[in-house]
């Protein structure tokens, strides 16, 4: 892995914990808080939407900046969004901290990833694109868990204090490994263009599959906690674990579904989302049982993040002559489905339904999206269209 990729690899690895180990210490949270756990839900769905909403604008905003100063000052924004999680007083300002911190993590996710495919050959884009997922699943396999774990010893808000201590790691990873070059210079080029490569249906339809790909994800992941204590019975110590198992699974998908991008992209994707849309069904049927939960919770996660690599190689391969804003609007897609599941999660939980009913809204959306995957898959066969040349420098 050439260094500066580890240096994203590394930031994206902090910014994706702290998204993802709230799930981990929400029932602490809410108590600490003195809320609801659907309640304390919401702080998922506010950290999404300043991902959707602000990272974006952010990402817009700074255009004329080195990339390697913006990520900088986005690393250094995550960990005094850290600090002031833990010392938050209410509900209220814990949500506006993870919502700040959050718009600093959409802007980093889109910057991070057109510097990463713009490290290496065209041929191996997918696998660049992996290595930024690797930071997030890794989070899944020893953030999410070792946080869990940090909150169940010694309470919530110092997990928010040791997600401190790593941003600092990554902020001096970034000012180390990533130079300053002419390279890192964001595009000049006018507003419209990046606006203008949007309307390509590669990448609305890829958009689309993102969305349901994150309302099948995190509609039973936000609640994966009381749905592991309360409906699988496990002891909460025994939690840390099963995250664990979800991280690890996750890490495998991210290697293969970086493989299967630069392979057959399109089939790849299309086998994956009706495959996991099956995976969503397994997960009902088996969620009162201990192993088999634990068994299918590890194929979900490599699913999960399998299908997120394509989906994302896909949309910088069609707009690869204007990245900017298509760029960031990548973790956005992904978190307004992240702030739609967490919302529907909730509003499905205060309506009476338990627990083991939220993996079937997820197995609906997945198939929804494979059908759209055919569809555009199909249309671009029949146009004869190719993707635009690399302008990512």
């Amino acid at each position: 892995m050439p260094s500066p990729l580890f240096a994203l690899f590394l930031a994206a690895f902090a910014f994706g914990t702290t998204e993802f180990v709230i799930a981990g210490i929400l029932p602490d949270v809410a108590q600490g808080l003195d809320v609801s756990i659907p309640f304390a839900g919401y702080l998922v769905s506010g950290y999404a939407l300043g991902i959707a909403l602000g990272g974006p604008l952010l990402t817009m905003a700074t255009r004329q900046v080195s990339r390697r100063t913006i990520l900088i000052a986005l690393t250094i924004a995550f960990c005094l969004g850290q600090i002031a999680c833990a010392l938050a007083p209410d509900f209220a300002a814990m949500l506006l901290f993870r919502v700040a911190t959050a718009i600093a993590h959409g802007a980093y996710f889109g910057i991070a990833m057109v510097v990463a495919v713009g490290l290496v050959p065209q041929a191996f884009r997918g696998r660049a694109v992996s290595v930024i997922l690797a930071g997030l699943t890794v989070s899944n396999i020893v953030g999410v868990p070792l946080g869990a774990a940090i909150g169940g010893l010694w309470g919530w808000r110092t997990t928010f204090w040791a997600m401190t201590l790593v941003g600092v790691l990554a902020l001096v990873a970034i000012w180390v490994l990533i130079p300053q070059t002419k390279a890192e210079t964001q595009q000049s080029g006018h507003l419209s263009g990046e606006v203008r490569v949007l309307g390509r249906q590669q990448v609305w339809t890829s958009l689309i599959m993102m969305l349901a790909l994150m309302i099948g994800q995190m509609v039973p992941f936000t609640y994966i906690t009381p749905l592991l204590r309360e409906v699988t019975g496990l002891d909460a110590m025994l939690i840390p674990w099963v995250l664990l198992l979800n991280g690890v699974g996750a890490t495998l998908g991210v290697v293969i579904g970086g493989r299967l991008s630069d392979w057959k992209l399109m089939p790849s994707l299309i086998a994956m989302l009706a495959i996991q849309s099956a995976i969503l069904v397994v997960l009902y049927l088996v969620s009162p049982y201990p192993l088999p939960m634990s068994v299918t919770i590890f194929v979900w996660g490599a699913l999960n993040f399998a299908i997120g690599t394509p989906i994302q190689a896909r949309i910088l391969m069609w707009t690869a002559d204007a990245p900017g804003l298509a760029s960031s609007l990548i973790p956005s897609g992904f978190n307004i489905g992240i702030a739609i599941a967490a919302s529907v999660g909730a509003a499905l939980l205060e309506s009476g339904y338990g627990y083991r009913s939220l993996p079937v809204l997820g197995a609906i959306t997945l198939a929804l999206a494979c059908v759209v995957a055919i569809l555009s898959a199909a249309n671009e066969r029949r146009s004869g269209a190719v993707p635009p040349n690399a302008a990512l420098t």
